[in-house]
């Protein structure tokens, strides 16, 4: 022991001392190491330690909701990261120098021990607004991180920690937005998926070239994620960038697995447009056909599977994965995928959908004045993207088409039938947008009741045409022998509404319907509306005091702790016993035993406060509650320490000269008794809500089917609204190969210049067998050739859409592929002149159309020399002519085509004028006659346009010389008379 005490520092004496140091040798002396006894350790200076490994600290990490929001960042590395904290959504570190200024937020630091950390942040009722501009304009992906209360059994169990967890449940992106407010309800949101193999298609030693991608097949598979839509299509490389043009996607994914060499390739075949492009690198989640039935709404039978190509279902797989990954454990139902097929539509080239401006117009790129707006008169955002679908998508069936126009011909003669039809439509909700919400779980109550609503309008229209077709049968049964012909047009036109109305699927939507309405209790809901308003409102306000306070440099203005917790005092009183429930008490047994209890509680409660106002003598004694407080009682007045002794077992919390708060445990028990029972009413509407969500999943199909009749009935009214306002005519479809237009109008310029006042100069087109095939039109600038070539195109793209045309009469052979070469533009990205993207659409136009085809070209070869274009002109025609033996309109200023062509069999020539009257003033003769004109008038249009009148001279001099002279215009006669159309 002495030895230890030695050894510890403590008093020893001298024997004490001498006994340790004797011992202490024998000790080290005897004691064995590994190597041998210590004594025989080397002595003197030891070699050096090997170098230890650094101690491993722990990792610092920020608190924790920046560390769970780094986390995301981390993992979403391609994504803005937006988390939810408390009413804001909130963005740290980099990311916020990154994209807050192009967002307009402001900027601000917060304070951690391992420094300051960048953030900014919004309102989460701005949520869509931010979602536009991080997406939609600036082409992100967004990650929202939504904060998720954790039970409170987890949270005991790890000893306490936060309330809440972050996680991210969706990241947005182009092509999967589902109810944002800024998706347009007039437009689908398509996402797209191409999968192919190019690495077949190019040679080893030209790696670079696309010209052998011919024979590679393409799949393609578009999903609407917003109203569950869902197709496939295969196709070849020569018709991928038309394919994807008409889909009009709002994204395309394609697989990391094709190499950088030949996502260039693909991009170049797909073409250029307004999409953005995803790189998919995720994990596959679906890879055989049998794994699409998890996410669609009916198993797919086998004979429909057999129909897939292989190249499809790798892009089905493809565009399921990417929605699978982006929408996170959401539970999502597609519609069965239908399978599109070159030989089921009309083929409307990439260049032809843009030069046609049938979506949008080449002036802005906008859909105000294209086909699309001047045509579209539905009145409901589902009918209103199928009318687009049609225009795009023009059908080759003579069934399909007829039917539509019988439809169209119905209403056309029945205004009042039309105009009841109208009006129910116009009552009806976007059923598959609205349904499609509730198959990923977001549909609301309002949702319910807009969906309830519109059954009831479709048993309305039902009813209303059932009643019609009736009323017509009977009336074509008595027809006489004399009316024959219009009975039989008459019965055709009811039989489509008999067909309409036998897809209507009504029974079980009507008992939805009642379920709803019985359910849901509307005035509740509108209270709810009105107190979220309130909120919003007051959080915008105190938004803008802020915005305000900071932009004059002064501190924002913040409640005070007293303030802060007067106003959460004020909500949490005027809301104890004015609880707003929005589903009826009635909705089930075990909701109304709920509201029962909660009513007894209630009374029981105003009882209390009775019985303590006479114990007190104190009428202000209230029972209330607070966050900070939990259930207490507020007395104010005189003498309010005497009135609280009255009570027996009150416990003062907190007083003032004239207030004072306690506790009482009577209370607190009944207040915890009254939560206990609002918490049931609120489980149990929650599971009257779930069940109901359940009713409508159940129909689903049929609903779906239901919106589909309701579509085909609004595009149908919408066609034979124009058709009555502007004298349209309903065509004759045949499978013949000529076009007979007599009295044909520009659908839009038409309704242009009748807004002026001024009249367009009908023309008509009797191209195709057994007479001439092409026509050979020549005529003045602005003489409107290229008006006269648009609108026989645009005729025929209406007529096998099923709608009427703008002519006197049309009888027109069914057209399969439109192709259209009327203006070009360099394309200096891909290094391609004006002349060169002129070539490449000519190319197309000549490999691709057939005998069936209708072809509009406009002045081919205007972008190189004189002779250089005239020689193109004419190797166009004559291959035409000879190898494409197609439908063509071809218009020119190279005259000397005229005489070039004169042994052309089938080809006849056309053109425009100009006339002059007696005052010196001229105008277009826009009528279509047979012949030459040789002269284009160039000088009258530059003078019309402002080019100075020295300028003129000399241009009028120079035709002179070169033996080209045109009459002389003098200023006077630079007057264009008013009345026709421009070309």
């Amino acid at each position: 022991m002495d030895g230890i005490a030695w050894l510890a520092g403590e008093p020893r004496s001298p024997a004490a001392e001498r006994y340790c140091l004797a011992d202490w040798k024998a000790f080290m002396d005897n004691y064995i190491t590994p190597n041998g006894p210590a004594s025989s350790l080397p002595q003197g200076v030891l070699p050096p330690l090997p170098p230890s490994e650094p101690s491993k600290q722990p990792e610092k990490t920020y608190p924790t909701v920046l560390q769970q929001h780094l986390n995301n960042v981390r993992k979403f590395g391609d994504c803005v990261v937006l988390t939810r904290v408390g009413d804001f959504y909130e963005m740290y570190f980099d990311q916020v120098e990154q994209y807050a200024p192009l967002v307009g937020l402001k900027t601000a630091k917060r304070a951690t021990t391992l420094g300051d950390v960048s953030m900014a942040g919004f309102q989460h009722t701005q949520l869509d607004r931010y979602l536009k501009m991080f997406v939609q304009d600036l082409g992100k992906q967004v990650a929202i991180s939504e904060q998720i209360r954790l039970p409170e059994s987890e949270r005991n169990s790890r000893g306490g920690g936060p309330m809440f967890d972050r996680k991210v449940t969706r990241v947005v992106t182009a092509g999967t937005l589902i109810d944002e407010s800024f998706v347009d309800p007039f437009e689908s949101s398509f996402l797209l998926a191409v999968h192919t193999d190019l690495k077949k298609a190019v040679h080893s030693n030209d790696t670079t070239s696309t010209a052998n991608v011919g024979v590679v097949k393409f799949g393609l598979a578009w999903v609407d994620v917003s109203s569950g839509d869902f197709y496939t299509q295969s196709c070849d490389a020569s018709t991928l960038a038309s394919a994807v043009s008409r889909i009009g996607p709002k994204e395309v994914v394609v697989r990391r697995s094709i190499d950088e060499q030949h996502q260039d390739d693909l991009q170049r075949l797909i073409g250029e447009g307004t999409y953005s492009t995803e790189i998919f690198d995720g994990e596959q989640s679906m890879n055989v056909f049998a794994d699409w039935n998890e996410v669609l709404e009916r198993q797919v039978t086998t004979e429909e599977r057999d129909a897939f190509s292989d190249e499809e279902v790798q892009a089905g797989n493809l565009v399921l994965s990417f929605i699978h990954e982006k929408l996170i454990d959401t539970n999502i139902l597609l519609q069965a995928p239908v399978r599109r097929s070159s030989e089921e539509t009309m083929v409307i080239d990439r260049q032809s959908l843009r030069n046609l401006e049938i979506r949008a117009t080449l002036r802005d790129g906008l859909t105000r004045g294209s086909l699309l707006q001047i045509f579209r008169r539905t009145v409901t955002n589902s009918g209103a993207r199928l009318l687009s679908q049609r225009l795009v998508s023009p059908s080759l069936s003579l069934s399909v088409i007829n039917r539509r126009l019988d439809l169209v011909q119905e209403f056309h003669e029945h205004d009042v039938l039309r105009e009841r039809i109208i009006a129910y439509l116009q009552r009806t909700a976007d059923t598959t947008r609205v349904l499609q919400r509730f198959s990923i779980a977001k549909g609301d109550a309002d949702d319910m009741l807009s969906l309830a609503r519109t059954i009831n309008m479709v048993q309305q229209i039902a009813d209303s045409l059932q009643t019609h077709v009736l009323r017509e049968s009977d009336r074509g049964s008595s027809t006489q022998e004399t009316d024959a012909k219009k009975s039989v047009k008459s019965r055709t036109s009811v039989s489509s509404l008999s067909d309409l109305l036998a897809r209507l699927m009504l029974v079980g939507a009507a008992k939805l319907a009642r379920s709803i309405v019985s359910t849901i209790d509307e005035e509740g809901l509108s209270k709810q509306h009105a107190a979220e308003d309130d909120q919003a409102l007051a959080s915008e306000e105190m938004t803008a005091d802020v915005v305000a306070a900071d932009a004059a440099g002064k501190t924002s203005p913040k409640l005070t702790r007293r303030a802060s917790k007067q106003a959460s005092l004020s909500v949490a009183q005027s809301s104890d016993d004015q609880d707003i429930w929005i589903m009826r008490r009635s909705a089930s047994p075990a909701l109304g035993q709920a509201h029962t209890k909660l009513d007894g509680l209630i009374a029981s409660k105003q009882d209390l406060a009775n019985k303590l106002r006479a114990a007190t003598k104190a009428e202000s004694l209230t029972l209330k509650w607070s966050a900070q407080l939990g259930h207490f009682i507020h007395i104010k007045g005189r003498d309010v320490t005497g009135r609280v002794a009255a009570l027996d077992g009150a416990h003062s919390i907190s007083s003032t000269k004239s207030t004072r708060s306690f506790h009482l445990t009577e209370w607190s028990q009944l207040g915890v008794q009254i939560d206990d029972a609002k918490r049931r009413v609120r489980t149990e509407e929650s599971h009257v809500f779930t069940k109901l969500r359940a009713h409508i999943l159940e129909n689903l199909m049929h609903l779906r089917r239901n919106a589909a009749v309701v579509d085909e009935l609004d595009v149908a009214c919408s066609s034979a609204t124009i058709a009555r306002e502007r004298n349209l005519i309903r065509p004759i479809l045949d499978t013949s190969t000529s076009h007979h237009i007599i009295g044909g109008r520009h659908p839009t310029v038409d309704i242009g210049l009748r807004s002026q006042g001024r009249q367009f100069a009908s023309n008509d087109c009797l191209v195709g067998q057994p007479s001439q095939s092409i026509y050979l039109i020549t005529g003045p600038n602005m003489g409107g050739k290229s008006t006269y070539l648009r609108q026989n195109a645009l005729i025929t793209i209406l007529a096998q859409t099923g709608s009427y045309v703008p002519a006197d009469y049309a009888k027109i052979g069914l057209v399969d592929k439109i192709f259209s070469r009327v203006g070009s533009a360099d394309n200096l990205y891909q290094d391609q002149s004006t002349f060169m993207v002129e070539m490449l659409e000519t190319a197309a136009i000549l490999k691709q159309a057939t005998p069936r085809s209708f072809v509009i070209m406009d002045e081919v070869g205007r972008g190189t020399t004189p002779e250089d274009g005239l020689a193109v002109g004419y190797a166009c025609l004559h291959h035409l002519q000879n190898v494409n033996k197609c439908r063509a309109l071809f218009a020119t200023h190279f005259h000397g085509l005229v005489d070039m062509t004169t042994n052309f069999e089938g080809l006849e020539s056309f053109c425009t004028d100009v006339q002059e009257n007696r005052e010196g003033g001229w105008s277009y003769v826009h009528k279509m006659q047979r012949g030459a004109n040789r002269q284009s008038h160039a000088l009258r249009v530059a003078r019309l346009a402002g080019m100075p009148e020295s300028a003129i001279d000399v241009a009028g001099q120079v035709l002179n010389d070169l033996g080209y002279g045109e009459k002389r215009v003098r200023p006077a006669e630079s007057r264009q008379v008013a009345g026709a159309t421009a070309g």
